[in-house]
């Protein structure tokens, strides 16, 4: 169960963003409200939410997944795969730095982007990516292995991040699109596969025994609460033009 959840507001530099899905520029104001909403929804889950300050310098640092994994024993600050990105994780080591638990870092030449990161129990898939290269994934298991988690990569060939394309639901449950379907590393699963038209739901976010899905997936958001889960749809069009999702904008521990 979580607790907390850090986020951080989207700066006005957001349109700006490095990657763009082709949806038109993101409207700054429409993505502060939204991310306001979303705020509520991570509290309606019983959390905590701390919310760090906009900053303009770093035009993705909303989506403040990327930069820091928290396990239940130790936090990870990772090093992301695109090199603008990599002054993002000072204000967050900061921010971390405040809760009494352990902490590392990934370090060159390895990177990593939590994006690619999805915990299920006490063993964490890591997406091998463009942004995420095999030293990152042998550091961070490095790093985990004396708390007793596991790791495995999983290499990635159409998204750009793992959690883009699976989400791990709890329950021996995943929500899969596309490749992650019929993924021999994820073949022990329950696997709840995404309709291709509606391959963004894929990446949703289990908070407590309720499920975070983006507005407007109603085939995806049907099949999860057939499966006996209850949802909370959350509008983030914003972010989507970013090629950004429900897990990017938030750290839950």
């Amino acid at each position: 169960m979580f607790t907390r959840a850090m986020i951080k507001t989207p700066c006005r530099n957001m349109v700006n963003g490095i990657s763009h899905a082709n949806l038109g520029t993101p409207d700054h104001a429409l993505a502060v409200k939204q991310h306001e909403r979303y705020i509520q929804a991570l509290a309606s889950c019983g959390l905590e939410v701390i919310v760090l300050d906009p900053d303009e310098a770093f035009p993705d640092s909303t989506f403040i997944e990327d930069t820091c994994l928290v396990t239940g024993s130790v936090t990870v600050i990772t090093r992301p795969g695109a090199v603008s990105r990599q002054g993002e994780i000072h204000a967050v080591t900061q921010a971390m730095a405040r809760f009494d638990r352990p902490m590392a870092a990934i370090q060159a030449p390895a990177t990593l982007d939590a994006g690619d990161v999805m915990m299920v129990q006490d063993h964490f898939y890591v997406g091998l990516s463009d942004r995420t290269n095999a030293a990152g994934i042998s550091r961070l298991k490095e790093i985990l292995a004396p708390y007793g988690y596991t790791v495995s990569p999983i290499e990635l060939t159409t998204v750009l991040h793992l959690k883009t394309g699976v989400s791990y639901l709890e329950n021996n449950c995943l929500l899969a699109w596309g490749e992650f379907v019929t993924k021999p590393e994820l073949a022990g699963f329950t696997i709840l596969p995404v309709d291709d038209t509606e391959s963004y739901a894929a990446n949703c976010v289990w908070i407590n025994d309720r499920v975070l899905v983006p507005q407007g997936f109603d085939k995806t958001r049907d099949m999860i609460e057939n499966q006996g889960y209850e949802t909370i749809a959350v509008d983030v069009s914003e972010f989507r033009k970013l090629d950004g999702g429900l897990s990017c904008l938030s750290l839950r521990f």
